[in-house]
């Protein structure tokens, strides 16, 4: 109990001596990596020098996400995002249903499905609106300028889901005048085929991106074919300095195959699904103001047949459902005197959607459940900059959810500008996640289940050094999170009985030794009271970028021990694997290069899903050409 008041004392204290903010500073948006003066988005909504921001926001640009070659952002962040993770279980796709892969976890929130880590388009929730969790290979690198991870609650400003944190991907856009097209084709191991095509364009006023891609692979293992086909276009109109308006579209489809695991395969288990998203927004920007009016529509369409084991009848219906998540968002942030920044919002979402089996002999629609909820929320944000050594930022939200009821979500933090710039921040924020309509009316189905919730506490410090060729940071939190739903084995049913207990630590570094060779590393240490899939006990992460030339090299080396790959009781089961990739690209001339890429070098046999063996070396070759 003494343990209890002491943490109250702490968040009552930050709440009481911290005034708020969403901060813009007068400065570019440039996402410069691995640096603590990025200019984001994810922790206010609008532009923010992250220095004055008490939250950690990790930033992956556009340039290291190329280095990559990988069709999905994800890898990436697992690689350079401190304390995150995302399971898979082959070359490429992730799936959906039985045996899927995807599942993100953050300092030990998340896990599979994932549902306490909210993944944003350009600020719009990504979630199916029946199962209430998001679509991993929905998330391109094509249309991807850079990622950004807010490591930690973000309930106050984005709501449920971001419990765990927010994974923010910032669409391309055309700042020069002129048009840009960049093809790609890469071809590998397992008859594994990537193409890619964007062409940016700017006339005036007039912006444009639009891309397209088709990727497919047969796997590694038998019936674990993955097929894809995606699209993007963007289009945006400045009618002064001020004011901007864009809309955008994002349609992928994809075919996954699950095989099964080795233990008990399985035959035609296969997944057709569809994901849409569109949105619009409205945008001003102005010295002592700005905000924007955006609206969103996400819709999917999934057609499943769980398959059968070897000696089974094949299924006789097919599960199918039909999604869609769709609302509004208005903020507006102000300055009202100098070193000041209030920011007020508010959001409106409706989802739901319906799932029914289909008999095929028949033809017959078996309806399983068609339903749709509501959530409002209004919140407030106020931050003020006292000289040049502190910031101080707090804020409060107010949710609505039209089934749950109302919860109140907190949150404040200070950040000290210190001198040799660096920085030293302390934030304790609520988040907080409402049931899906999975959970309440669907599998295990309890209507009367109450929202999960966690305080989670922080304390940072991060430094530039050497004109900014050194940079470094370290991180320690304390997560506190009740009324988790778990599902009861006696009652059949969702309860809320779990428990989070988290703590640990993150570190990073990245030094610039000259113009040829730069070095990052990223460290995270995790402690859970209570073991969840997708979380390792430890992370480490070494890379190093050369450039020479025509000749430019990328080559990383991941480190994962005290991987739970299965959390039944007395069942526990965990993993420890080294991976080592390479990448490696010439330039041809002005307008073509050739890459070659190497992943899992070491030839290491491990499963990050259970009884899904990962592939040992793959590689791939192709070609990127621009104009």
């Amino acid at each position: 109990m003494k343990e209890l008041n002491l943490k109250e004392g702490l968040f009552a204290f930050l709440l009481l001596t911290t005034s708020a903010a969403q901060g813009q500073e007068d400065t570019t948006r440039i996402a410069r990596n691995l640096t603590t003066d990025e200019v984001v988005v994810t922790g206010t909504r609008n532009e923010t020098d992250i220095r004055h921001l008490p939250m950690t926001i990790s930033v992956v640009g556009r340039k290291q996400l190329e280095s990559n070659y990988q069709p999905s952002v994800l890898p990436a962040l697992t690689e350079q995002v401190p304390g995150f993770f995302t399971t898979s279980r082959g070359i490429m796709g992730y799936g959906v249903s039985t045996g899927a892969a995807g599942g993100m976890s953050l300092r030990g929130i998340g896990g599979s499905p994932t549902a306490g880590l909210l993944v944003l388009i350009d600020g719009h929730p990504q979630y199916m609106g029946l199962m209430g969790h998001p679509i991993a290979d929905a998330y391109q690198t094509m249309m991807t300028e850079r990622v950004e991870v807010l490591r930690g609650p973000a309930s106050v400003l984005y709501g449920s889901n971001a419990m765990g944190g927010v994974i923010n991907i910032v669409t391309r856009q055309m700042e020069e005048e002129g048009s840009k097209t960049d093809l790609q084709v890469g071809y590998g191991s397992y008859n594994t085929l990537q193409t890619e095509v964007t062409n940016r364009l700017k006339r005036g006023r007039f912006s444009s991106i639009t891309t397209g891609s088709y990727n497919r692979s047969d796997g590694h293992r038998p019936d674990m074919d993955f097929e894809q086909y995606g699209g993007y276009a963007k289009l945006g109109y400045d009618f002064s300095d001020q004011w901007k308006l864009w809309g955008d579209i994002n349609v992928t489809h994809f075919n996954a195959s699950n095989p099964g695991t080795i233990a008990a395969p399985y035959i035609d288990n296969d997944s057709r699904i569809t994901r849409g998203m569109a949105s619009a927004a409205l945008e001003n920007h102005y010295e002592r103001t700005s905000g924007a009016l955006s609206f969103f529509y996400n819709w999917g369409h999934h057609k499943i047949n769980d398959g059968y084991h070897p000696g089974e009848e094949p299924q006789a219906s097919h599960f199918n459902s039909k999604d869609r998540m769709m609302g509004f968002s208005w903020y507006q942030s102000l300055t009202l005197f100098e070193g000041n920044r209030i920011t007020a919002g508010f959001d409106y979402q409706h989802f739901g959607g319906e799932s029914w089996y289909k008999v095929l002999a028949t033809g017959e629609k078996q309806p399983q459940v068609d339903k749709q909820l509501d959530e409002l929320a209004g919140y407030v944000d106020f931050r003020q900059n006292i000289g040049h050594w502190l910031s101080l930022d707090a804020g409060l939200r107010v949710d609505h959810h039209s089934h749950t009821g109302t919860e109140w979500i907190p949150q404040g933090g200070l950040a000290f500008h210190l001198p040799r710039q660096a920085e030293l921040k302390a934030m304790v924020g609520k988040g907080f996640r409402n049931p899906t309509i999975r959970e309440l009316f669907m599998f295990s189905k309890n209507p009367d289940l109450q929202p999960e919730s966690l305080v989670s506490y922080e304390l940072a410090y991060t430094q530039r050094l050497f004109d900014g060729a050194l940079s470094y940071g370290l991180n320690l939190y304390y997560i506190d999170g009740k009324n988790i739903i778990q599902v009861d084995p006696a009652q059949r049913k969702n309860v809320n009985t779990g428990h989070i207990e988290n703590w640990g630590t993150e570190a990073n570094v990245a030094y610039r030794f000259n113009s040829r060779w730069q070095a990052n590393a990223n460290y995270s240490w995790l402690h859970m009271e209570n073991p969840v899939l997708a979380a390792p006990e430890h992370k480490l992460y070494v890379g190093v970028n050369y450039h020479q030339g025509r000749w430019t090299a990328a080559s990383g080396m991941q480190y994962i021990r005290g991987l739970y790959t299965s959390v039944t009781q007395g069942q526990e089961k965990q993993e420890t694997f080294v991976l080592w990739n390479l990448n490696i690209s010439y330039r041809l001339c002005n307008f073509a290069s050739l890459f070659v890429k190497g992943e899992n070098l070491l030839a290491q046999r491990y499963e990050i899903n259970a009884g899904y063996p990962m592939p040992k070396a793959t590689f791939m070759g192709g070609v990127n050409v621009n104009f």
